[in-house]
């Protein structure tokens, strides 16, 4: 019934993909669900295959394809994880799933996020999502897992659709001072808590 009703943009946003640059549709990646455990994650695709021209590494904001900057900025590159909440492994709200490659750097206060499923969207991206520093999104993800409950859920859809229509907080990978978690956490000297 999901994807039926996702059907129609489905279809309109793999065919701009496919006929804006060459590559697959989806981009796949490892992600940390429920318990630590590892799932694929779907998405649109945004971004050109190629990482380099003329010898000279591109950068996410130079590989980032008009379409796929359209998808980001009306959020619909995250459509295709209606299939991991088929699958049953995420829900539409939850903590976002984060890189594997993330996991040995968290607390074991922040890893209290990985309680529960993850999902398109939680209580940190409706406060700021890429915006916020990450022990603040940390801090949002275990507020959400500590008072779980249908009526936050609720609140959360509802914000969650609000951000969308005004395309509030929405960052382009590369274009922030925020840096990719693994990479903060080892400039602070830590090199895994596990």
């Amino acid at each position: 019934m999901l994807l039926l009703l996702t059907a129609p943009i489905l279809i309109i946003c793999a065919t701009a993909i496919k006929l804006e640059s060459k590559g697959p549709i989806l981009f796949k990646q490892k992600r940390i669900g429920k318990n630590n455990q590892e799932f694929l994650i779907y998405k649109f695709r945004t971004m050109l295959v190629e990482t380099e021209k003329d010898g000279k590494a591109l950068t996410d904001t130079e590989r980032l394809t008009k379409v796929g900057r359209f998808l980001r900025k009306t959020s619909l590159d995250e459509i295709p994880q209606c299939i991991n909440i088929i699958k049953g492994e995420m829900s539409f709200i939850g903590p976002r799933p984060l890189p594997v490659i993330y996991l040995p750097y968290y607390t074991d206060y922040e890893i209290q996020r990985h309680n529960v499923k993850p999902g398109i969207s939680g209580l940190a991206q409706v406060n700021g999502r890429n915006d916020l520093p990450w022990e603040e999104r940390f801090r949002y993800d275990v507020e959400y897992v500590n008072n779980l409950s249908f009526k936050l859920d609720t609140q959360i859809f509802i914000r969650t659709i609000q951000k969308v229509l005004k395309r509030e907080n929405i960052q382009i990978r590369g274009t922030t001072n925020i840096k990719d978690f693994h990479i903060y956490r080892q400039s602070q000297g830590k090199e895994g808590f596990s």
